[in-house]
């Protein structure tokens, strides 16, 4: 039996680097929008660890907040609003579409999983010209448990109607990574700009510099 696939969709499908014009207008600084980020992801974890919800649109735009204060710069409404209208537009990776259309006419599911809201993922789905591959767009958001909490991959398997083993998430994310092999799914890690796995977890089955990569090596494993 093939594996569903379970996408991540932020850097994994959509080129995040999409935006680093926007912030370098905002912040004066070509490394802001990395710095956001890292800021955004940290901030995610905090909400776990402390077991205090927030949604990730929340999280997103109090790292943005705190990016602006270190950096002394004071955002206007206006400007957030750009940053979030960036983030619901950004393209996928040059290799993206044509990966996700072998994938699909060599049989397998496909669905993602974002931390994103709902509403959220299916907005930057369409956007991207990517919704016609994808039978469902499930959001952990859903659950009030982010990824890499384990509920957001078991949320996932029972959406689905099967077991978390019967699922690969495909994530250029360690953290992500991490979080689906402890649930039981299987993993495909896509190395993307010299992302790196954390030598502290599991390994994937599968590793690729991109996601056409990954997809020959999936379509390989059949």
């Amino acid at each position: 039996m093939k594996p569903i696939l379970a996408f991540d969709v932020n850097e994994t499908l959509l080129d995040m680097g999409s935006l680093d014009p926007l912030f370098q207008q905002l912040f004066k600084d070509k490394t802001a929008r990395q710095q956001w980020f890292s800021q955004f992801i940290q901030n995610a974890f905090v909400t776990l660890i402390t077991d205090a919800y927030q949604p990730f649109g929340q999280i997103a735009i109090a790292a943005l907040e705190m990016l602006a204060e270190r950096k002394d710069i004071k955002l206007k409404e206006k400007d957030i609003l750009r940053i979030v209208d960036g983030i619901k537009n950004m393209p996928p990776h040059p290799e993206v579409p044509n990966a996700l259309k072998r994938l699909k006419y060599a049989g397998f599911q496909m669905v993602t999983l974002t931390n994103s809201t709902e509403e959220v993922g299916r907005t930057q789905i369409k956007n991207a010209g990517l919704d016609e591959y994808f039978e469902a767009i499930l959001s952990a958001d859903t659950v009030k448990k982010l990824k890499p909490a384990k509920e957001a991959y078991i949320f996932a398997a029972k959406q689905l109607g099967v077991q978390t083993n019967d699922l690969m998430l495909v994530a250029s994310h360690a953290w992500d990574i991490a979080g689906a092999l402890n649930a039981g799914c299987a993993a495909a890690f896509i190395s993307r700009s010299g992302a790196v796995l954390d030598p502290l977890t599991s390994k994937p089955q599968i590793i690729g510099k991109n996601l056409q990569d990954v997809a020959d090596k999936i379509i390989n494993l059949q």
